[in-house]
C-alpha cells in the first residue's frame, strides 16, 4: 500500500507525543462544505466575526494553503480534566481555557511531528494549523475518521468525548486515507434543548451569532446585547453547555497534558474574587491563557453583564 509504512509511523509518533488521534485525508475541494459555508455567511450566523468571510477560496482548498498538497493529517489533542471551580455561584470559564493557551502547546507538537515526516521522507512541503488560519478543521476531521459532527457541530468521537483541540498538518506527500466514522448521536437532542441562548438552531446547525463563547470571546462591543439578558448561564469566558449534556462525554478521560493544568489560584477564585478582579490578578492568572483573548476590560464586561442577570 503506498506509503504505509511512513503512515504507521507518523500516526505512531503523533501518540508518542500525545495527540489523542490522527487520520489522513485527500487534501481537495470541500464542495459540499463550501456550499454550506457560503449559506451559513449569506445569512449572517457569523455575527461580527469578520475574518470568516476573508479566503474563502483557502478556507475550502488546502491546495490554496500548501502548494502541491496531497494529504491532511488531521488530528485531535484532549484537554478534559475533573477539576472544577470551586464556587459553584462563581462566573464559570470553559474547561479548555483553564491552563496553556492551545495555540501554543498544540503548534510545538505539531512542529515536532512535521519535523518527524521531514527527517523520515525528505524535505517535503507543509504547514501546521491550530485554529488560526483559514482551515475548516471540523470537516477535515470528519473525513480522516476521527470523529464524527455532533448535533452541536462539535466532533465527538465515541470512546474518548468532544473535550478536544483539532490540528492539521498539510503535505504534499500522499498518503493511505482514512475513512469516515459513524454517526452515533440518533435520536438525542439533549445539546439542542440545553443550550442557553438556543444558538443550536438545528441538528448540526448553529448560529454563531447567538453563541455564548461569540458574545464573551468573539465580541468586542463595549456593552453586550440587552436582549441576551438573564441567559448565560453565568459563563463569562466561552460557554460548555451542549458538551457538559453530552451523552458521549460520559467516557472522556483526564487529559496528560502538564501544561494544561489551571494556575493553582484559578478554580479556587470565589465570586466575590471575580467581581473585585484587578488587572494585575488578570495578568497573572492567565498569562499564559487563551482567557488573554478577552484582555481584562473585557473579561470585566462579561462578568459585570452576568451581575445585571442576576439583579
Amino acid at each position: 500500500m503506498l506509503n504505509a509504512a511512513l503512515s504507521n509511523q507518523i500516526k505512531a509518533q503523533a501518540l508518542d507525543l500525545g495527540f489523542q488521534d490522527v487520520g489522513f485525508a485527500k487534501a481537495e475541494r470541500l464542495d459540499s462544505e463550501a456550499k454550506f459555508l457560503e449559506q451559513w455567511l449569506n445569512q449572517q450566523r457569523h455575527g461580527k466575526m469578520g475574518y470568516l468571510e476573508n479566503y474563502f477560496d483557502k478556507r475550502v482548498d488546502p491546495r490554496l494553503l500548501v502548494d502541491g498538497a496531497k494529504t491532511v493529517i488531521s488530528l485531535s489533542y484532549n484537554y478534559f480534566t475533573e477539576q472544577q471551580q470551586l464556587d459553584e455561584t462563581a462566573p464559570k470559564i470553559a474547561m479548555y481555557a483553564y491552563g496553556a493557551d492551545y495555540h501554543i502547546v498544540v503548534k510545538e507538537k505539531l512542529e515536532q511531528l512535521l519535523q518527524f515526516i521531514r527527517d523520515q521522507s525528505g524535505d517535503i512541503n507543509g504547514r501546521c494549523f491550530v485554529d488560526s488560519a483559514p482551515v475548516l478543521e471540523r470537516a477535515w476531521a470528519e473525513r480522516s475518521g476521527i470523529g464524527w459532527m455532533g448535533k452541536n457541530t462539535n466532533i465527538l468521537t465515541k470512546q474518548k468525548g468532544s473535550y478536544f483541540f483539532l490540528a492539521e498538518i498539510i503535505i504534499d506527500i500522499e498518503l493511505p486515507y482514512d475513512s469516515p466514522v459513524k454517526n452515533f448521536c440518533g435520536t438525542c437532542t439533549k445539546c439542542i434543548d440545553a443550550c442557553p441562548t438556543e444558538a443550536i438552531i438545528a441538528p448540526y446547525q448553529i448560529d454563531g451569532s447567538k453563541c455564548i463563547s461569540y458574545f464573551t470571546i468573539e465580541l468586542k462591543d463595549e456593552i453586550l446585547p440587552s436582549d441576551q439578558r438573564g441567559k448565560f448561564d453565568n459563563w463569562m469566558f466561552g460557554c460548555d453547555v451542549c458538551q457538559q449534556v453530552c451523552p458521549i462525554n460520559a467516557q472522556a478521560k483526564p487529559h496528560h497534558e502538564p501544561r494544561f493544568e489551571p494556575h493553582p489560584d484559578l478554580l479556587s477564585m470565589t465570586k466575590n474574587d471575580w467581581l473585585n478582579l484587578q488587572e494585575d490578578t488578570f495578568q497573572q492568572l492567565f498569562k499564559h491563557s487563551a482567557v488573554k483573548r478577552t484582555k481584562f476590560a473585557g473579561l470585566k464586561r462579561n462578568i459585570a453583564f452576568l451581575q445585571t442577570q442576576q439583579q
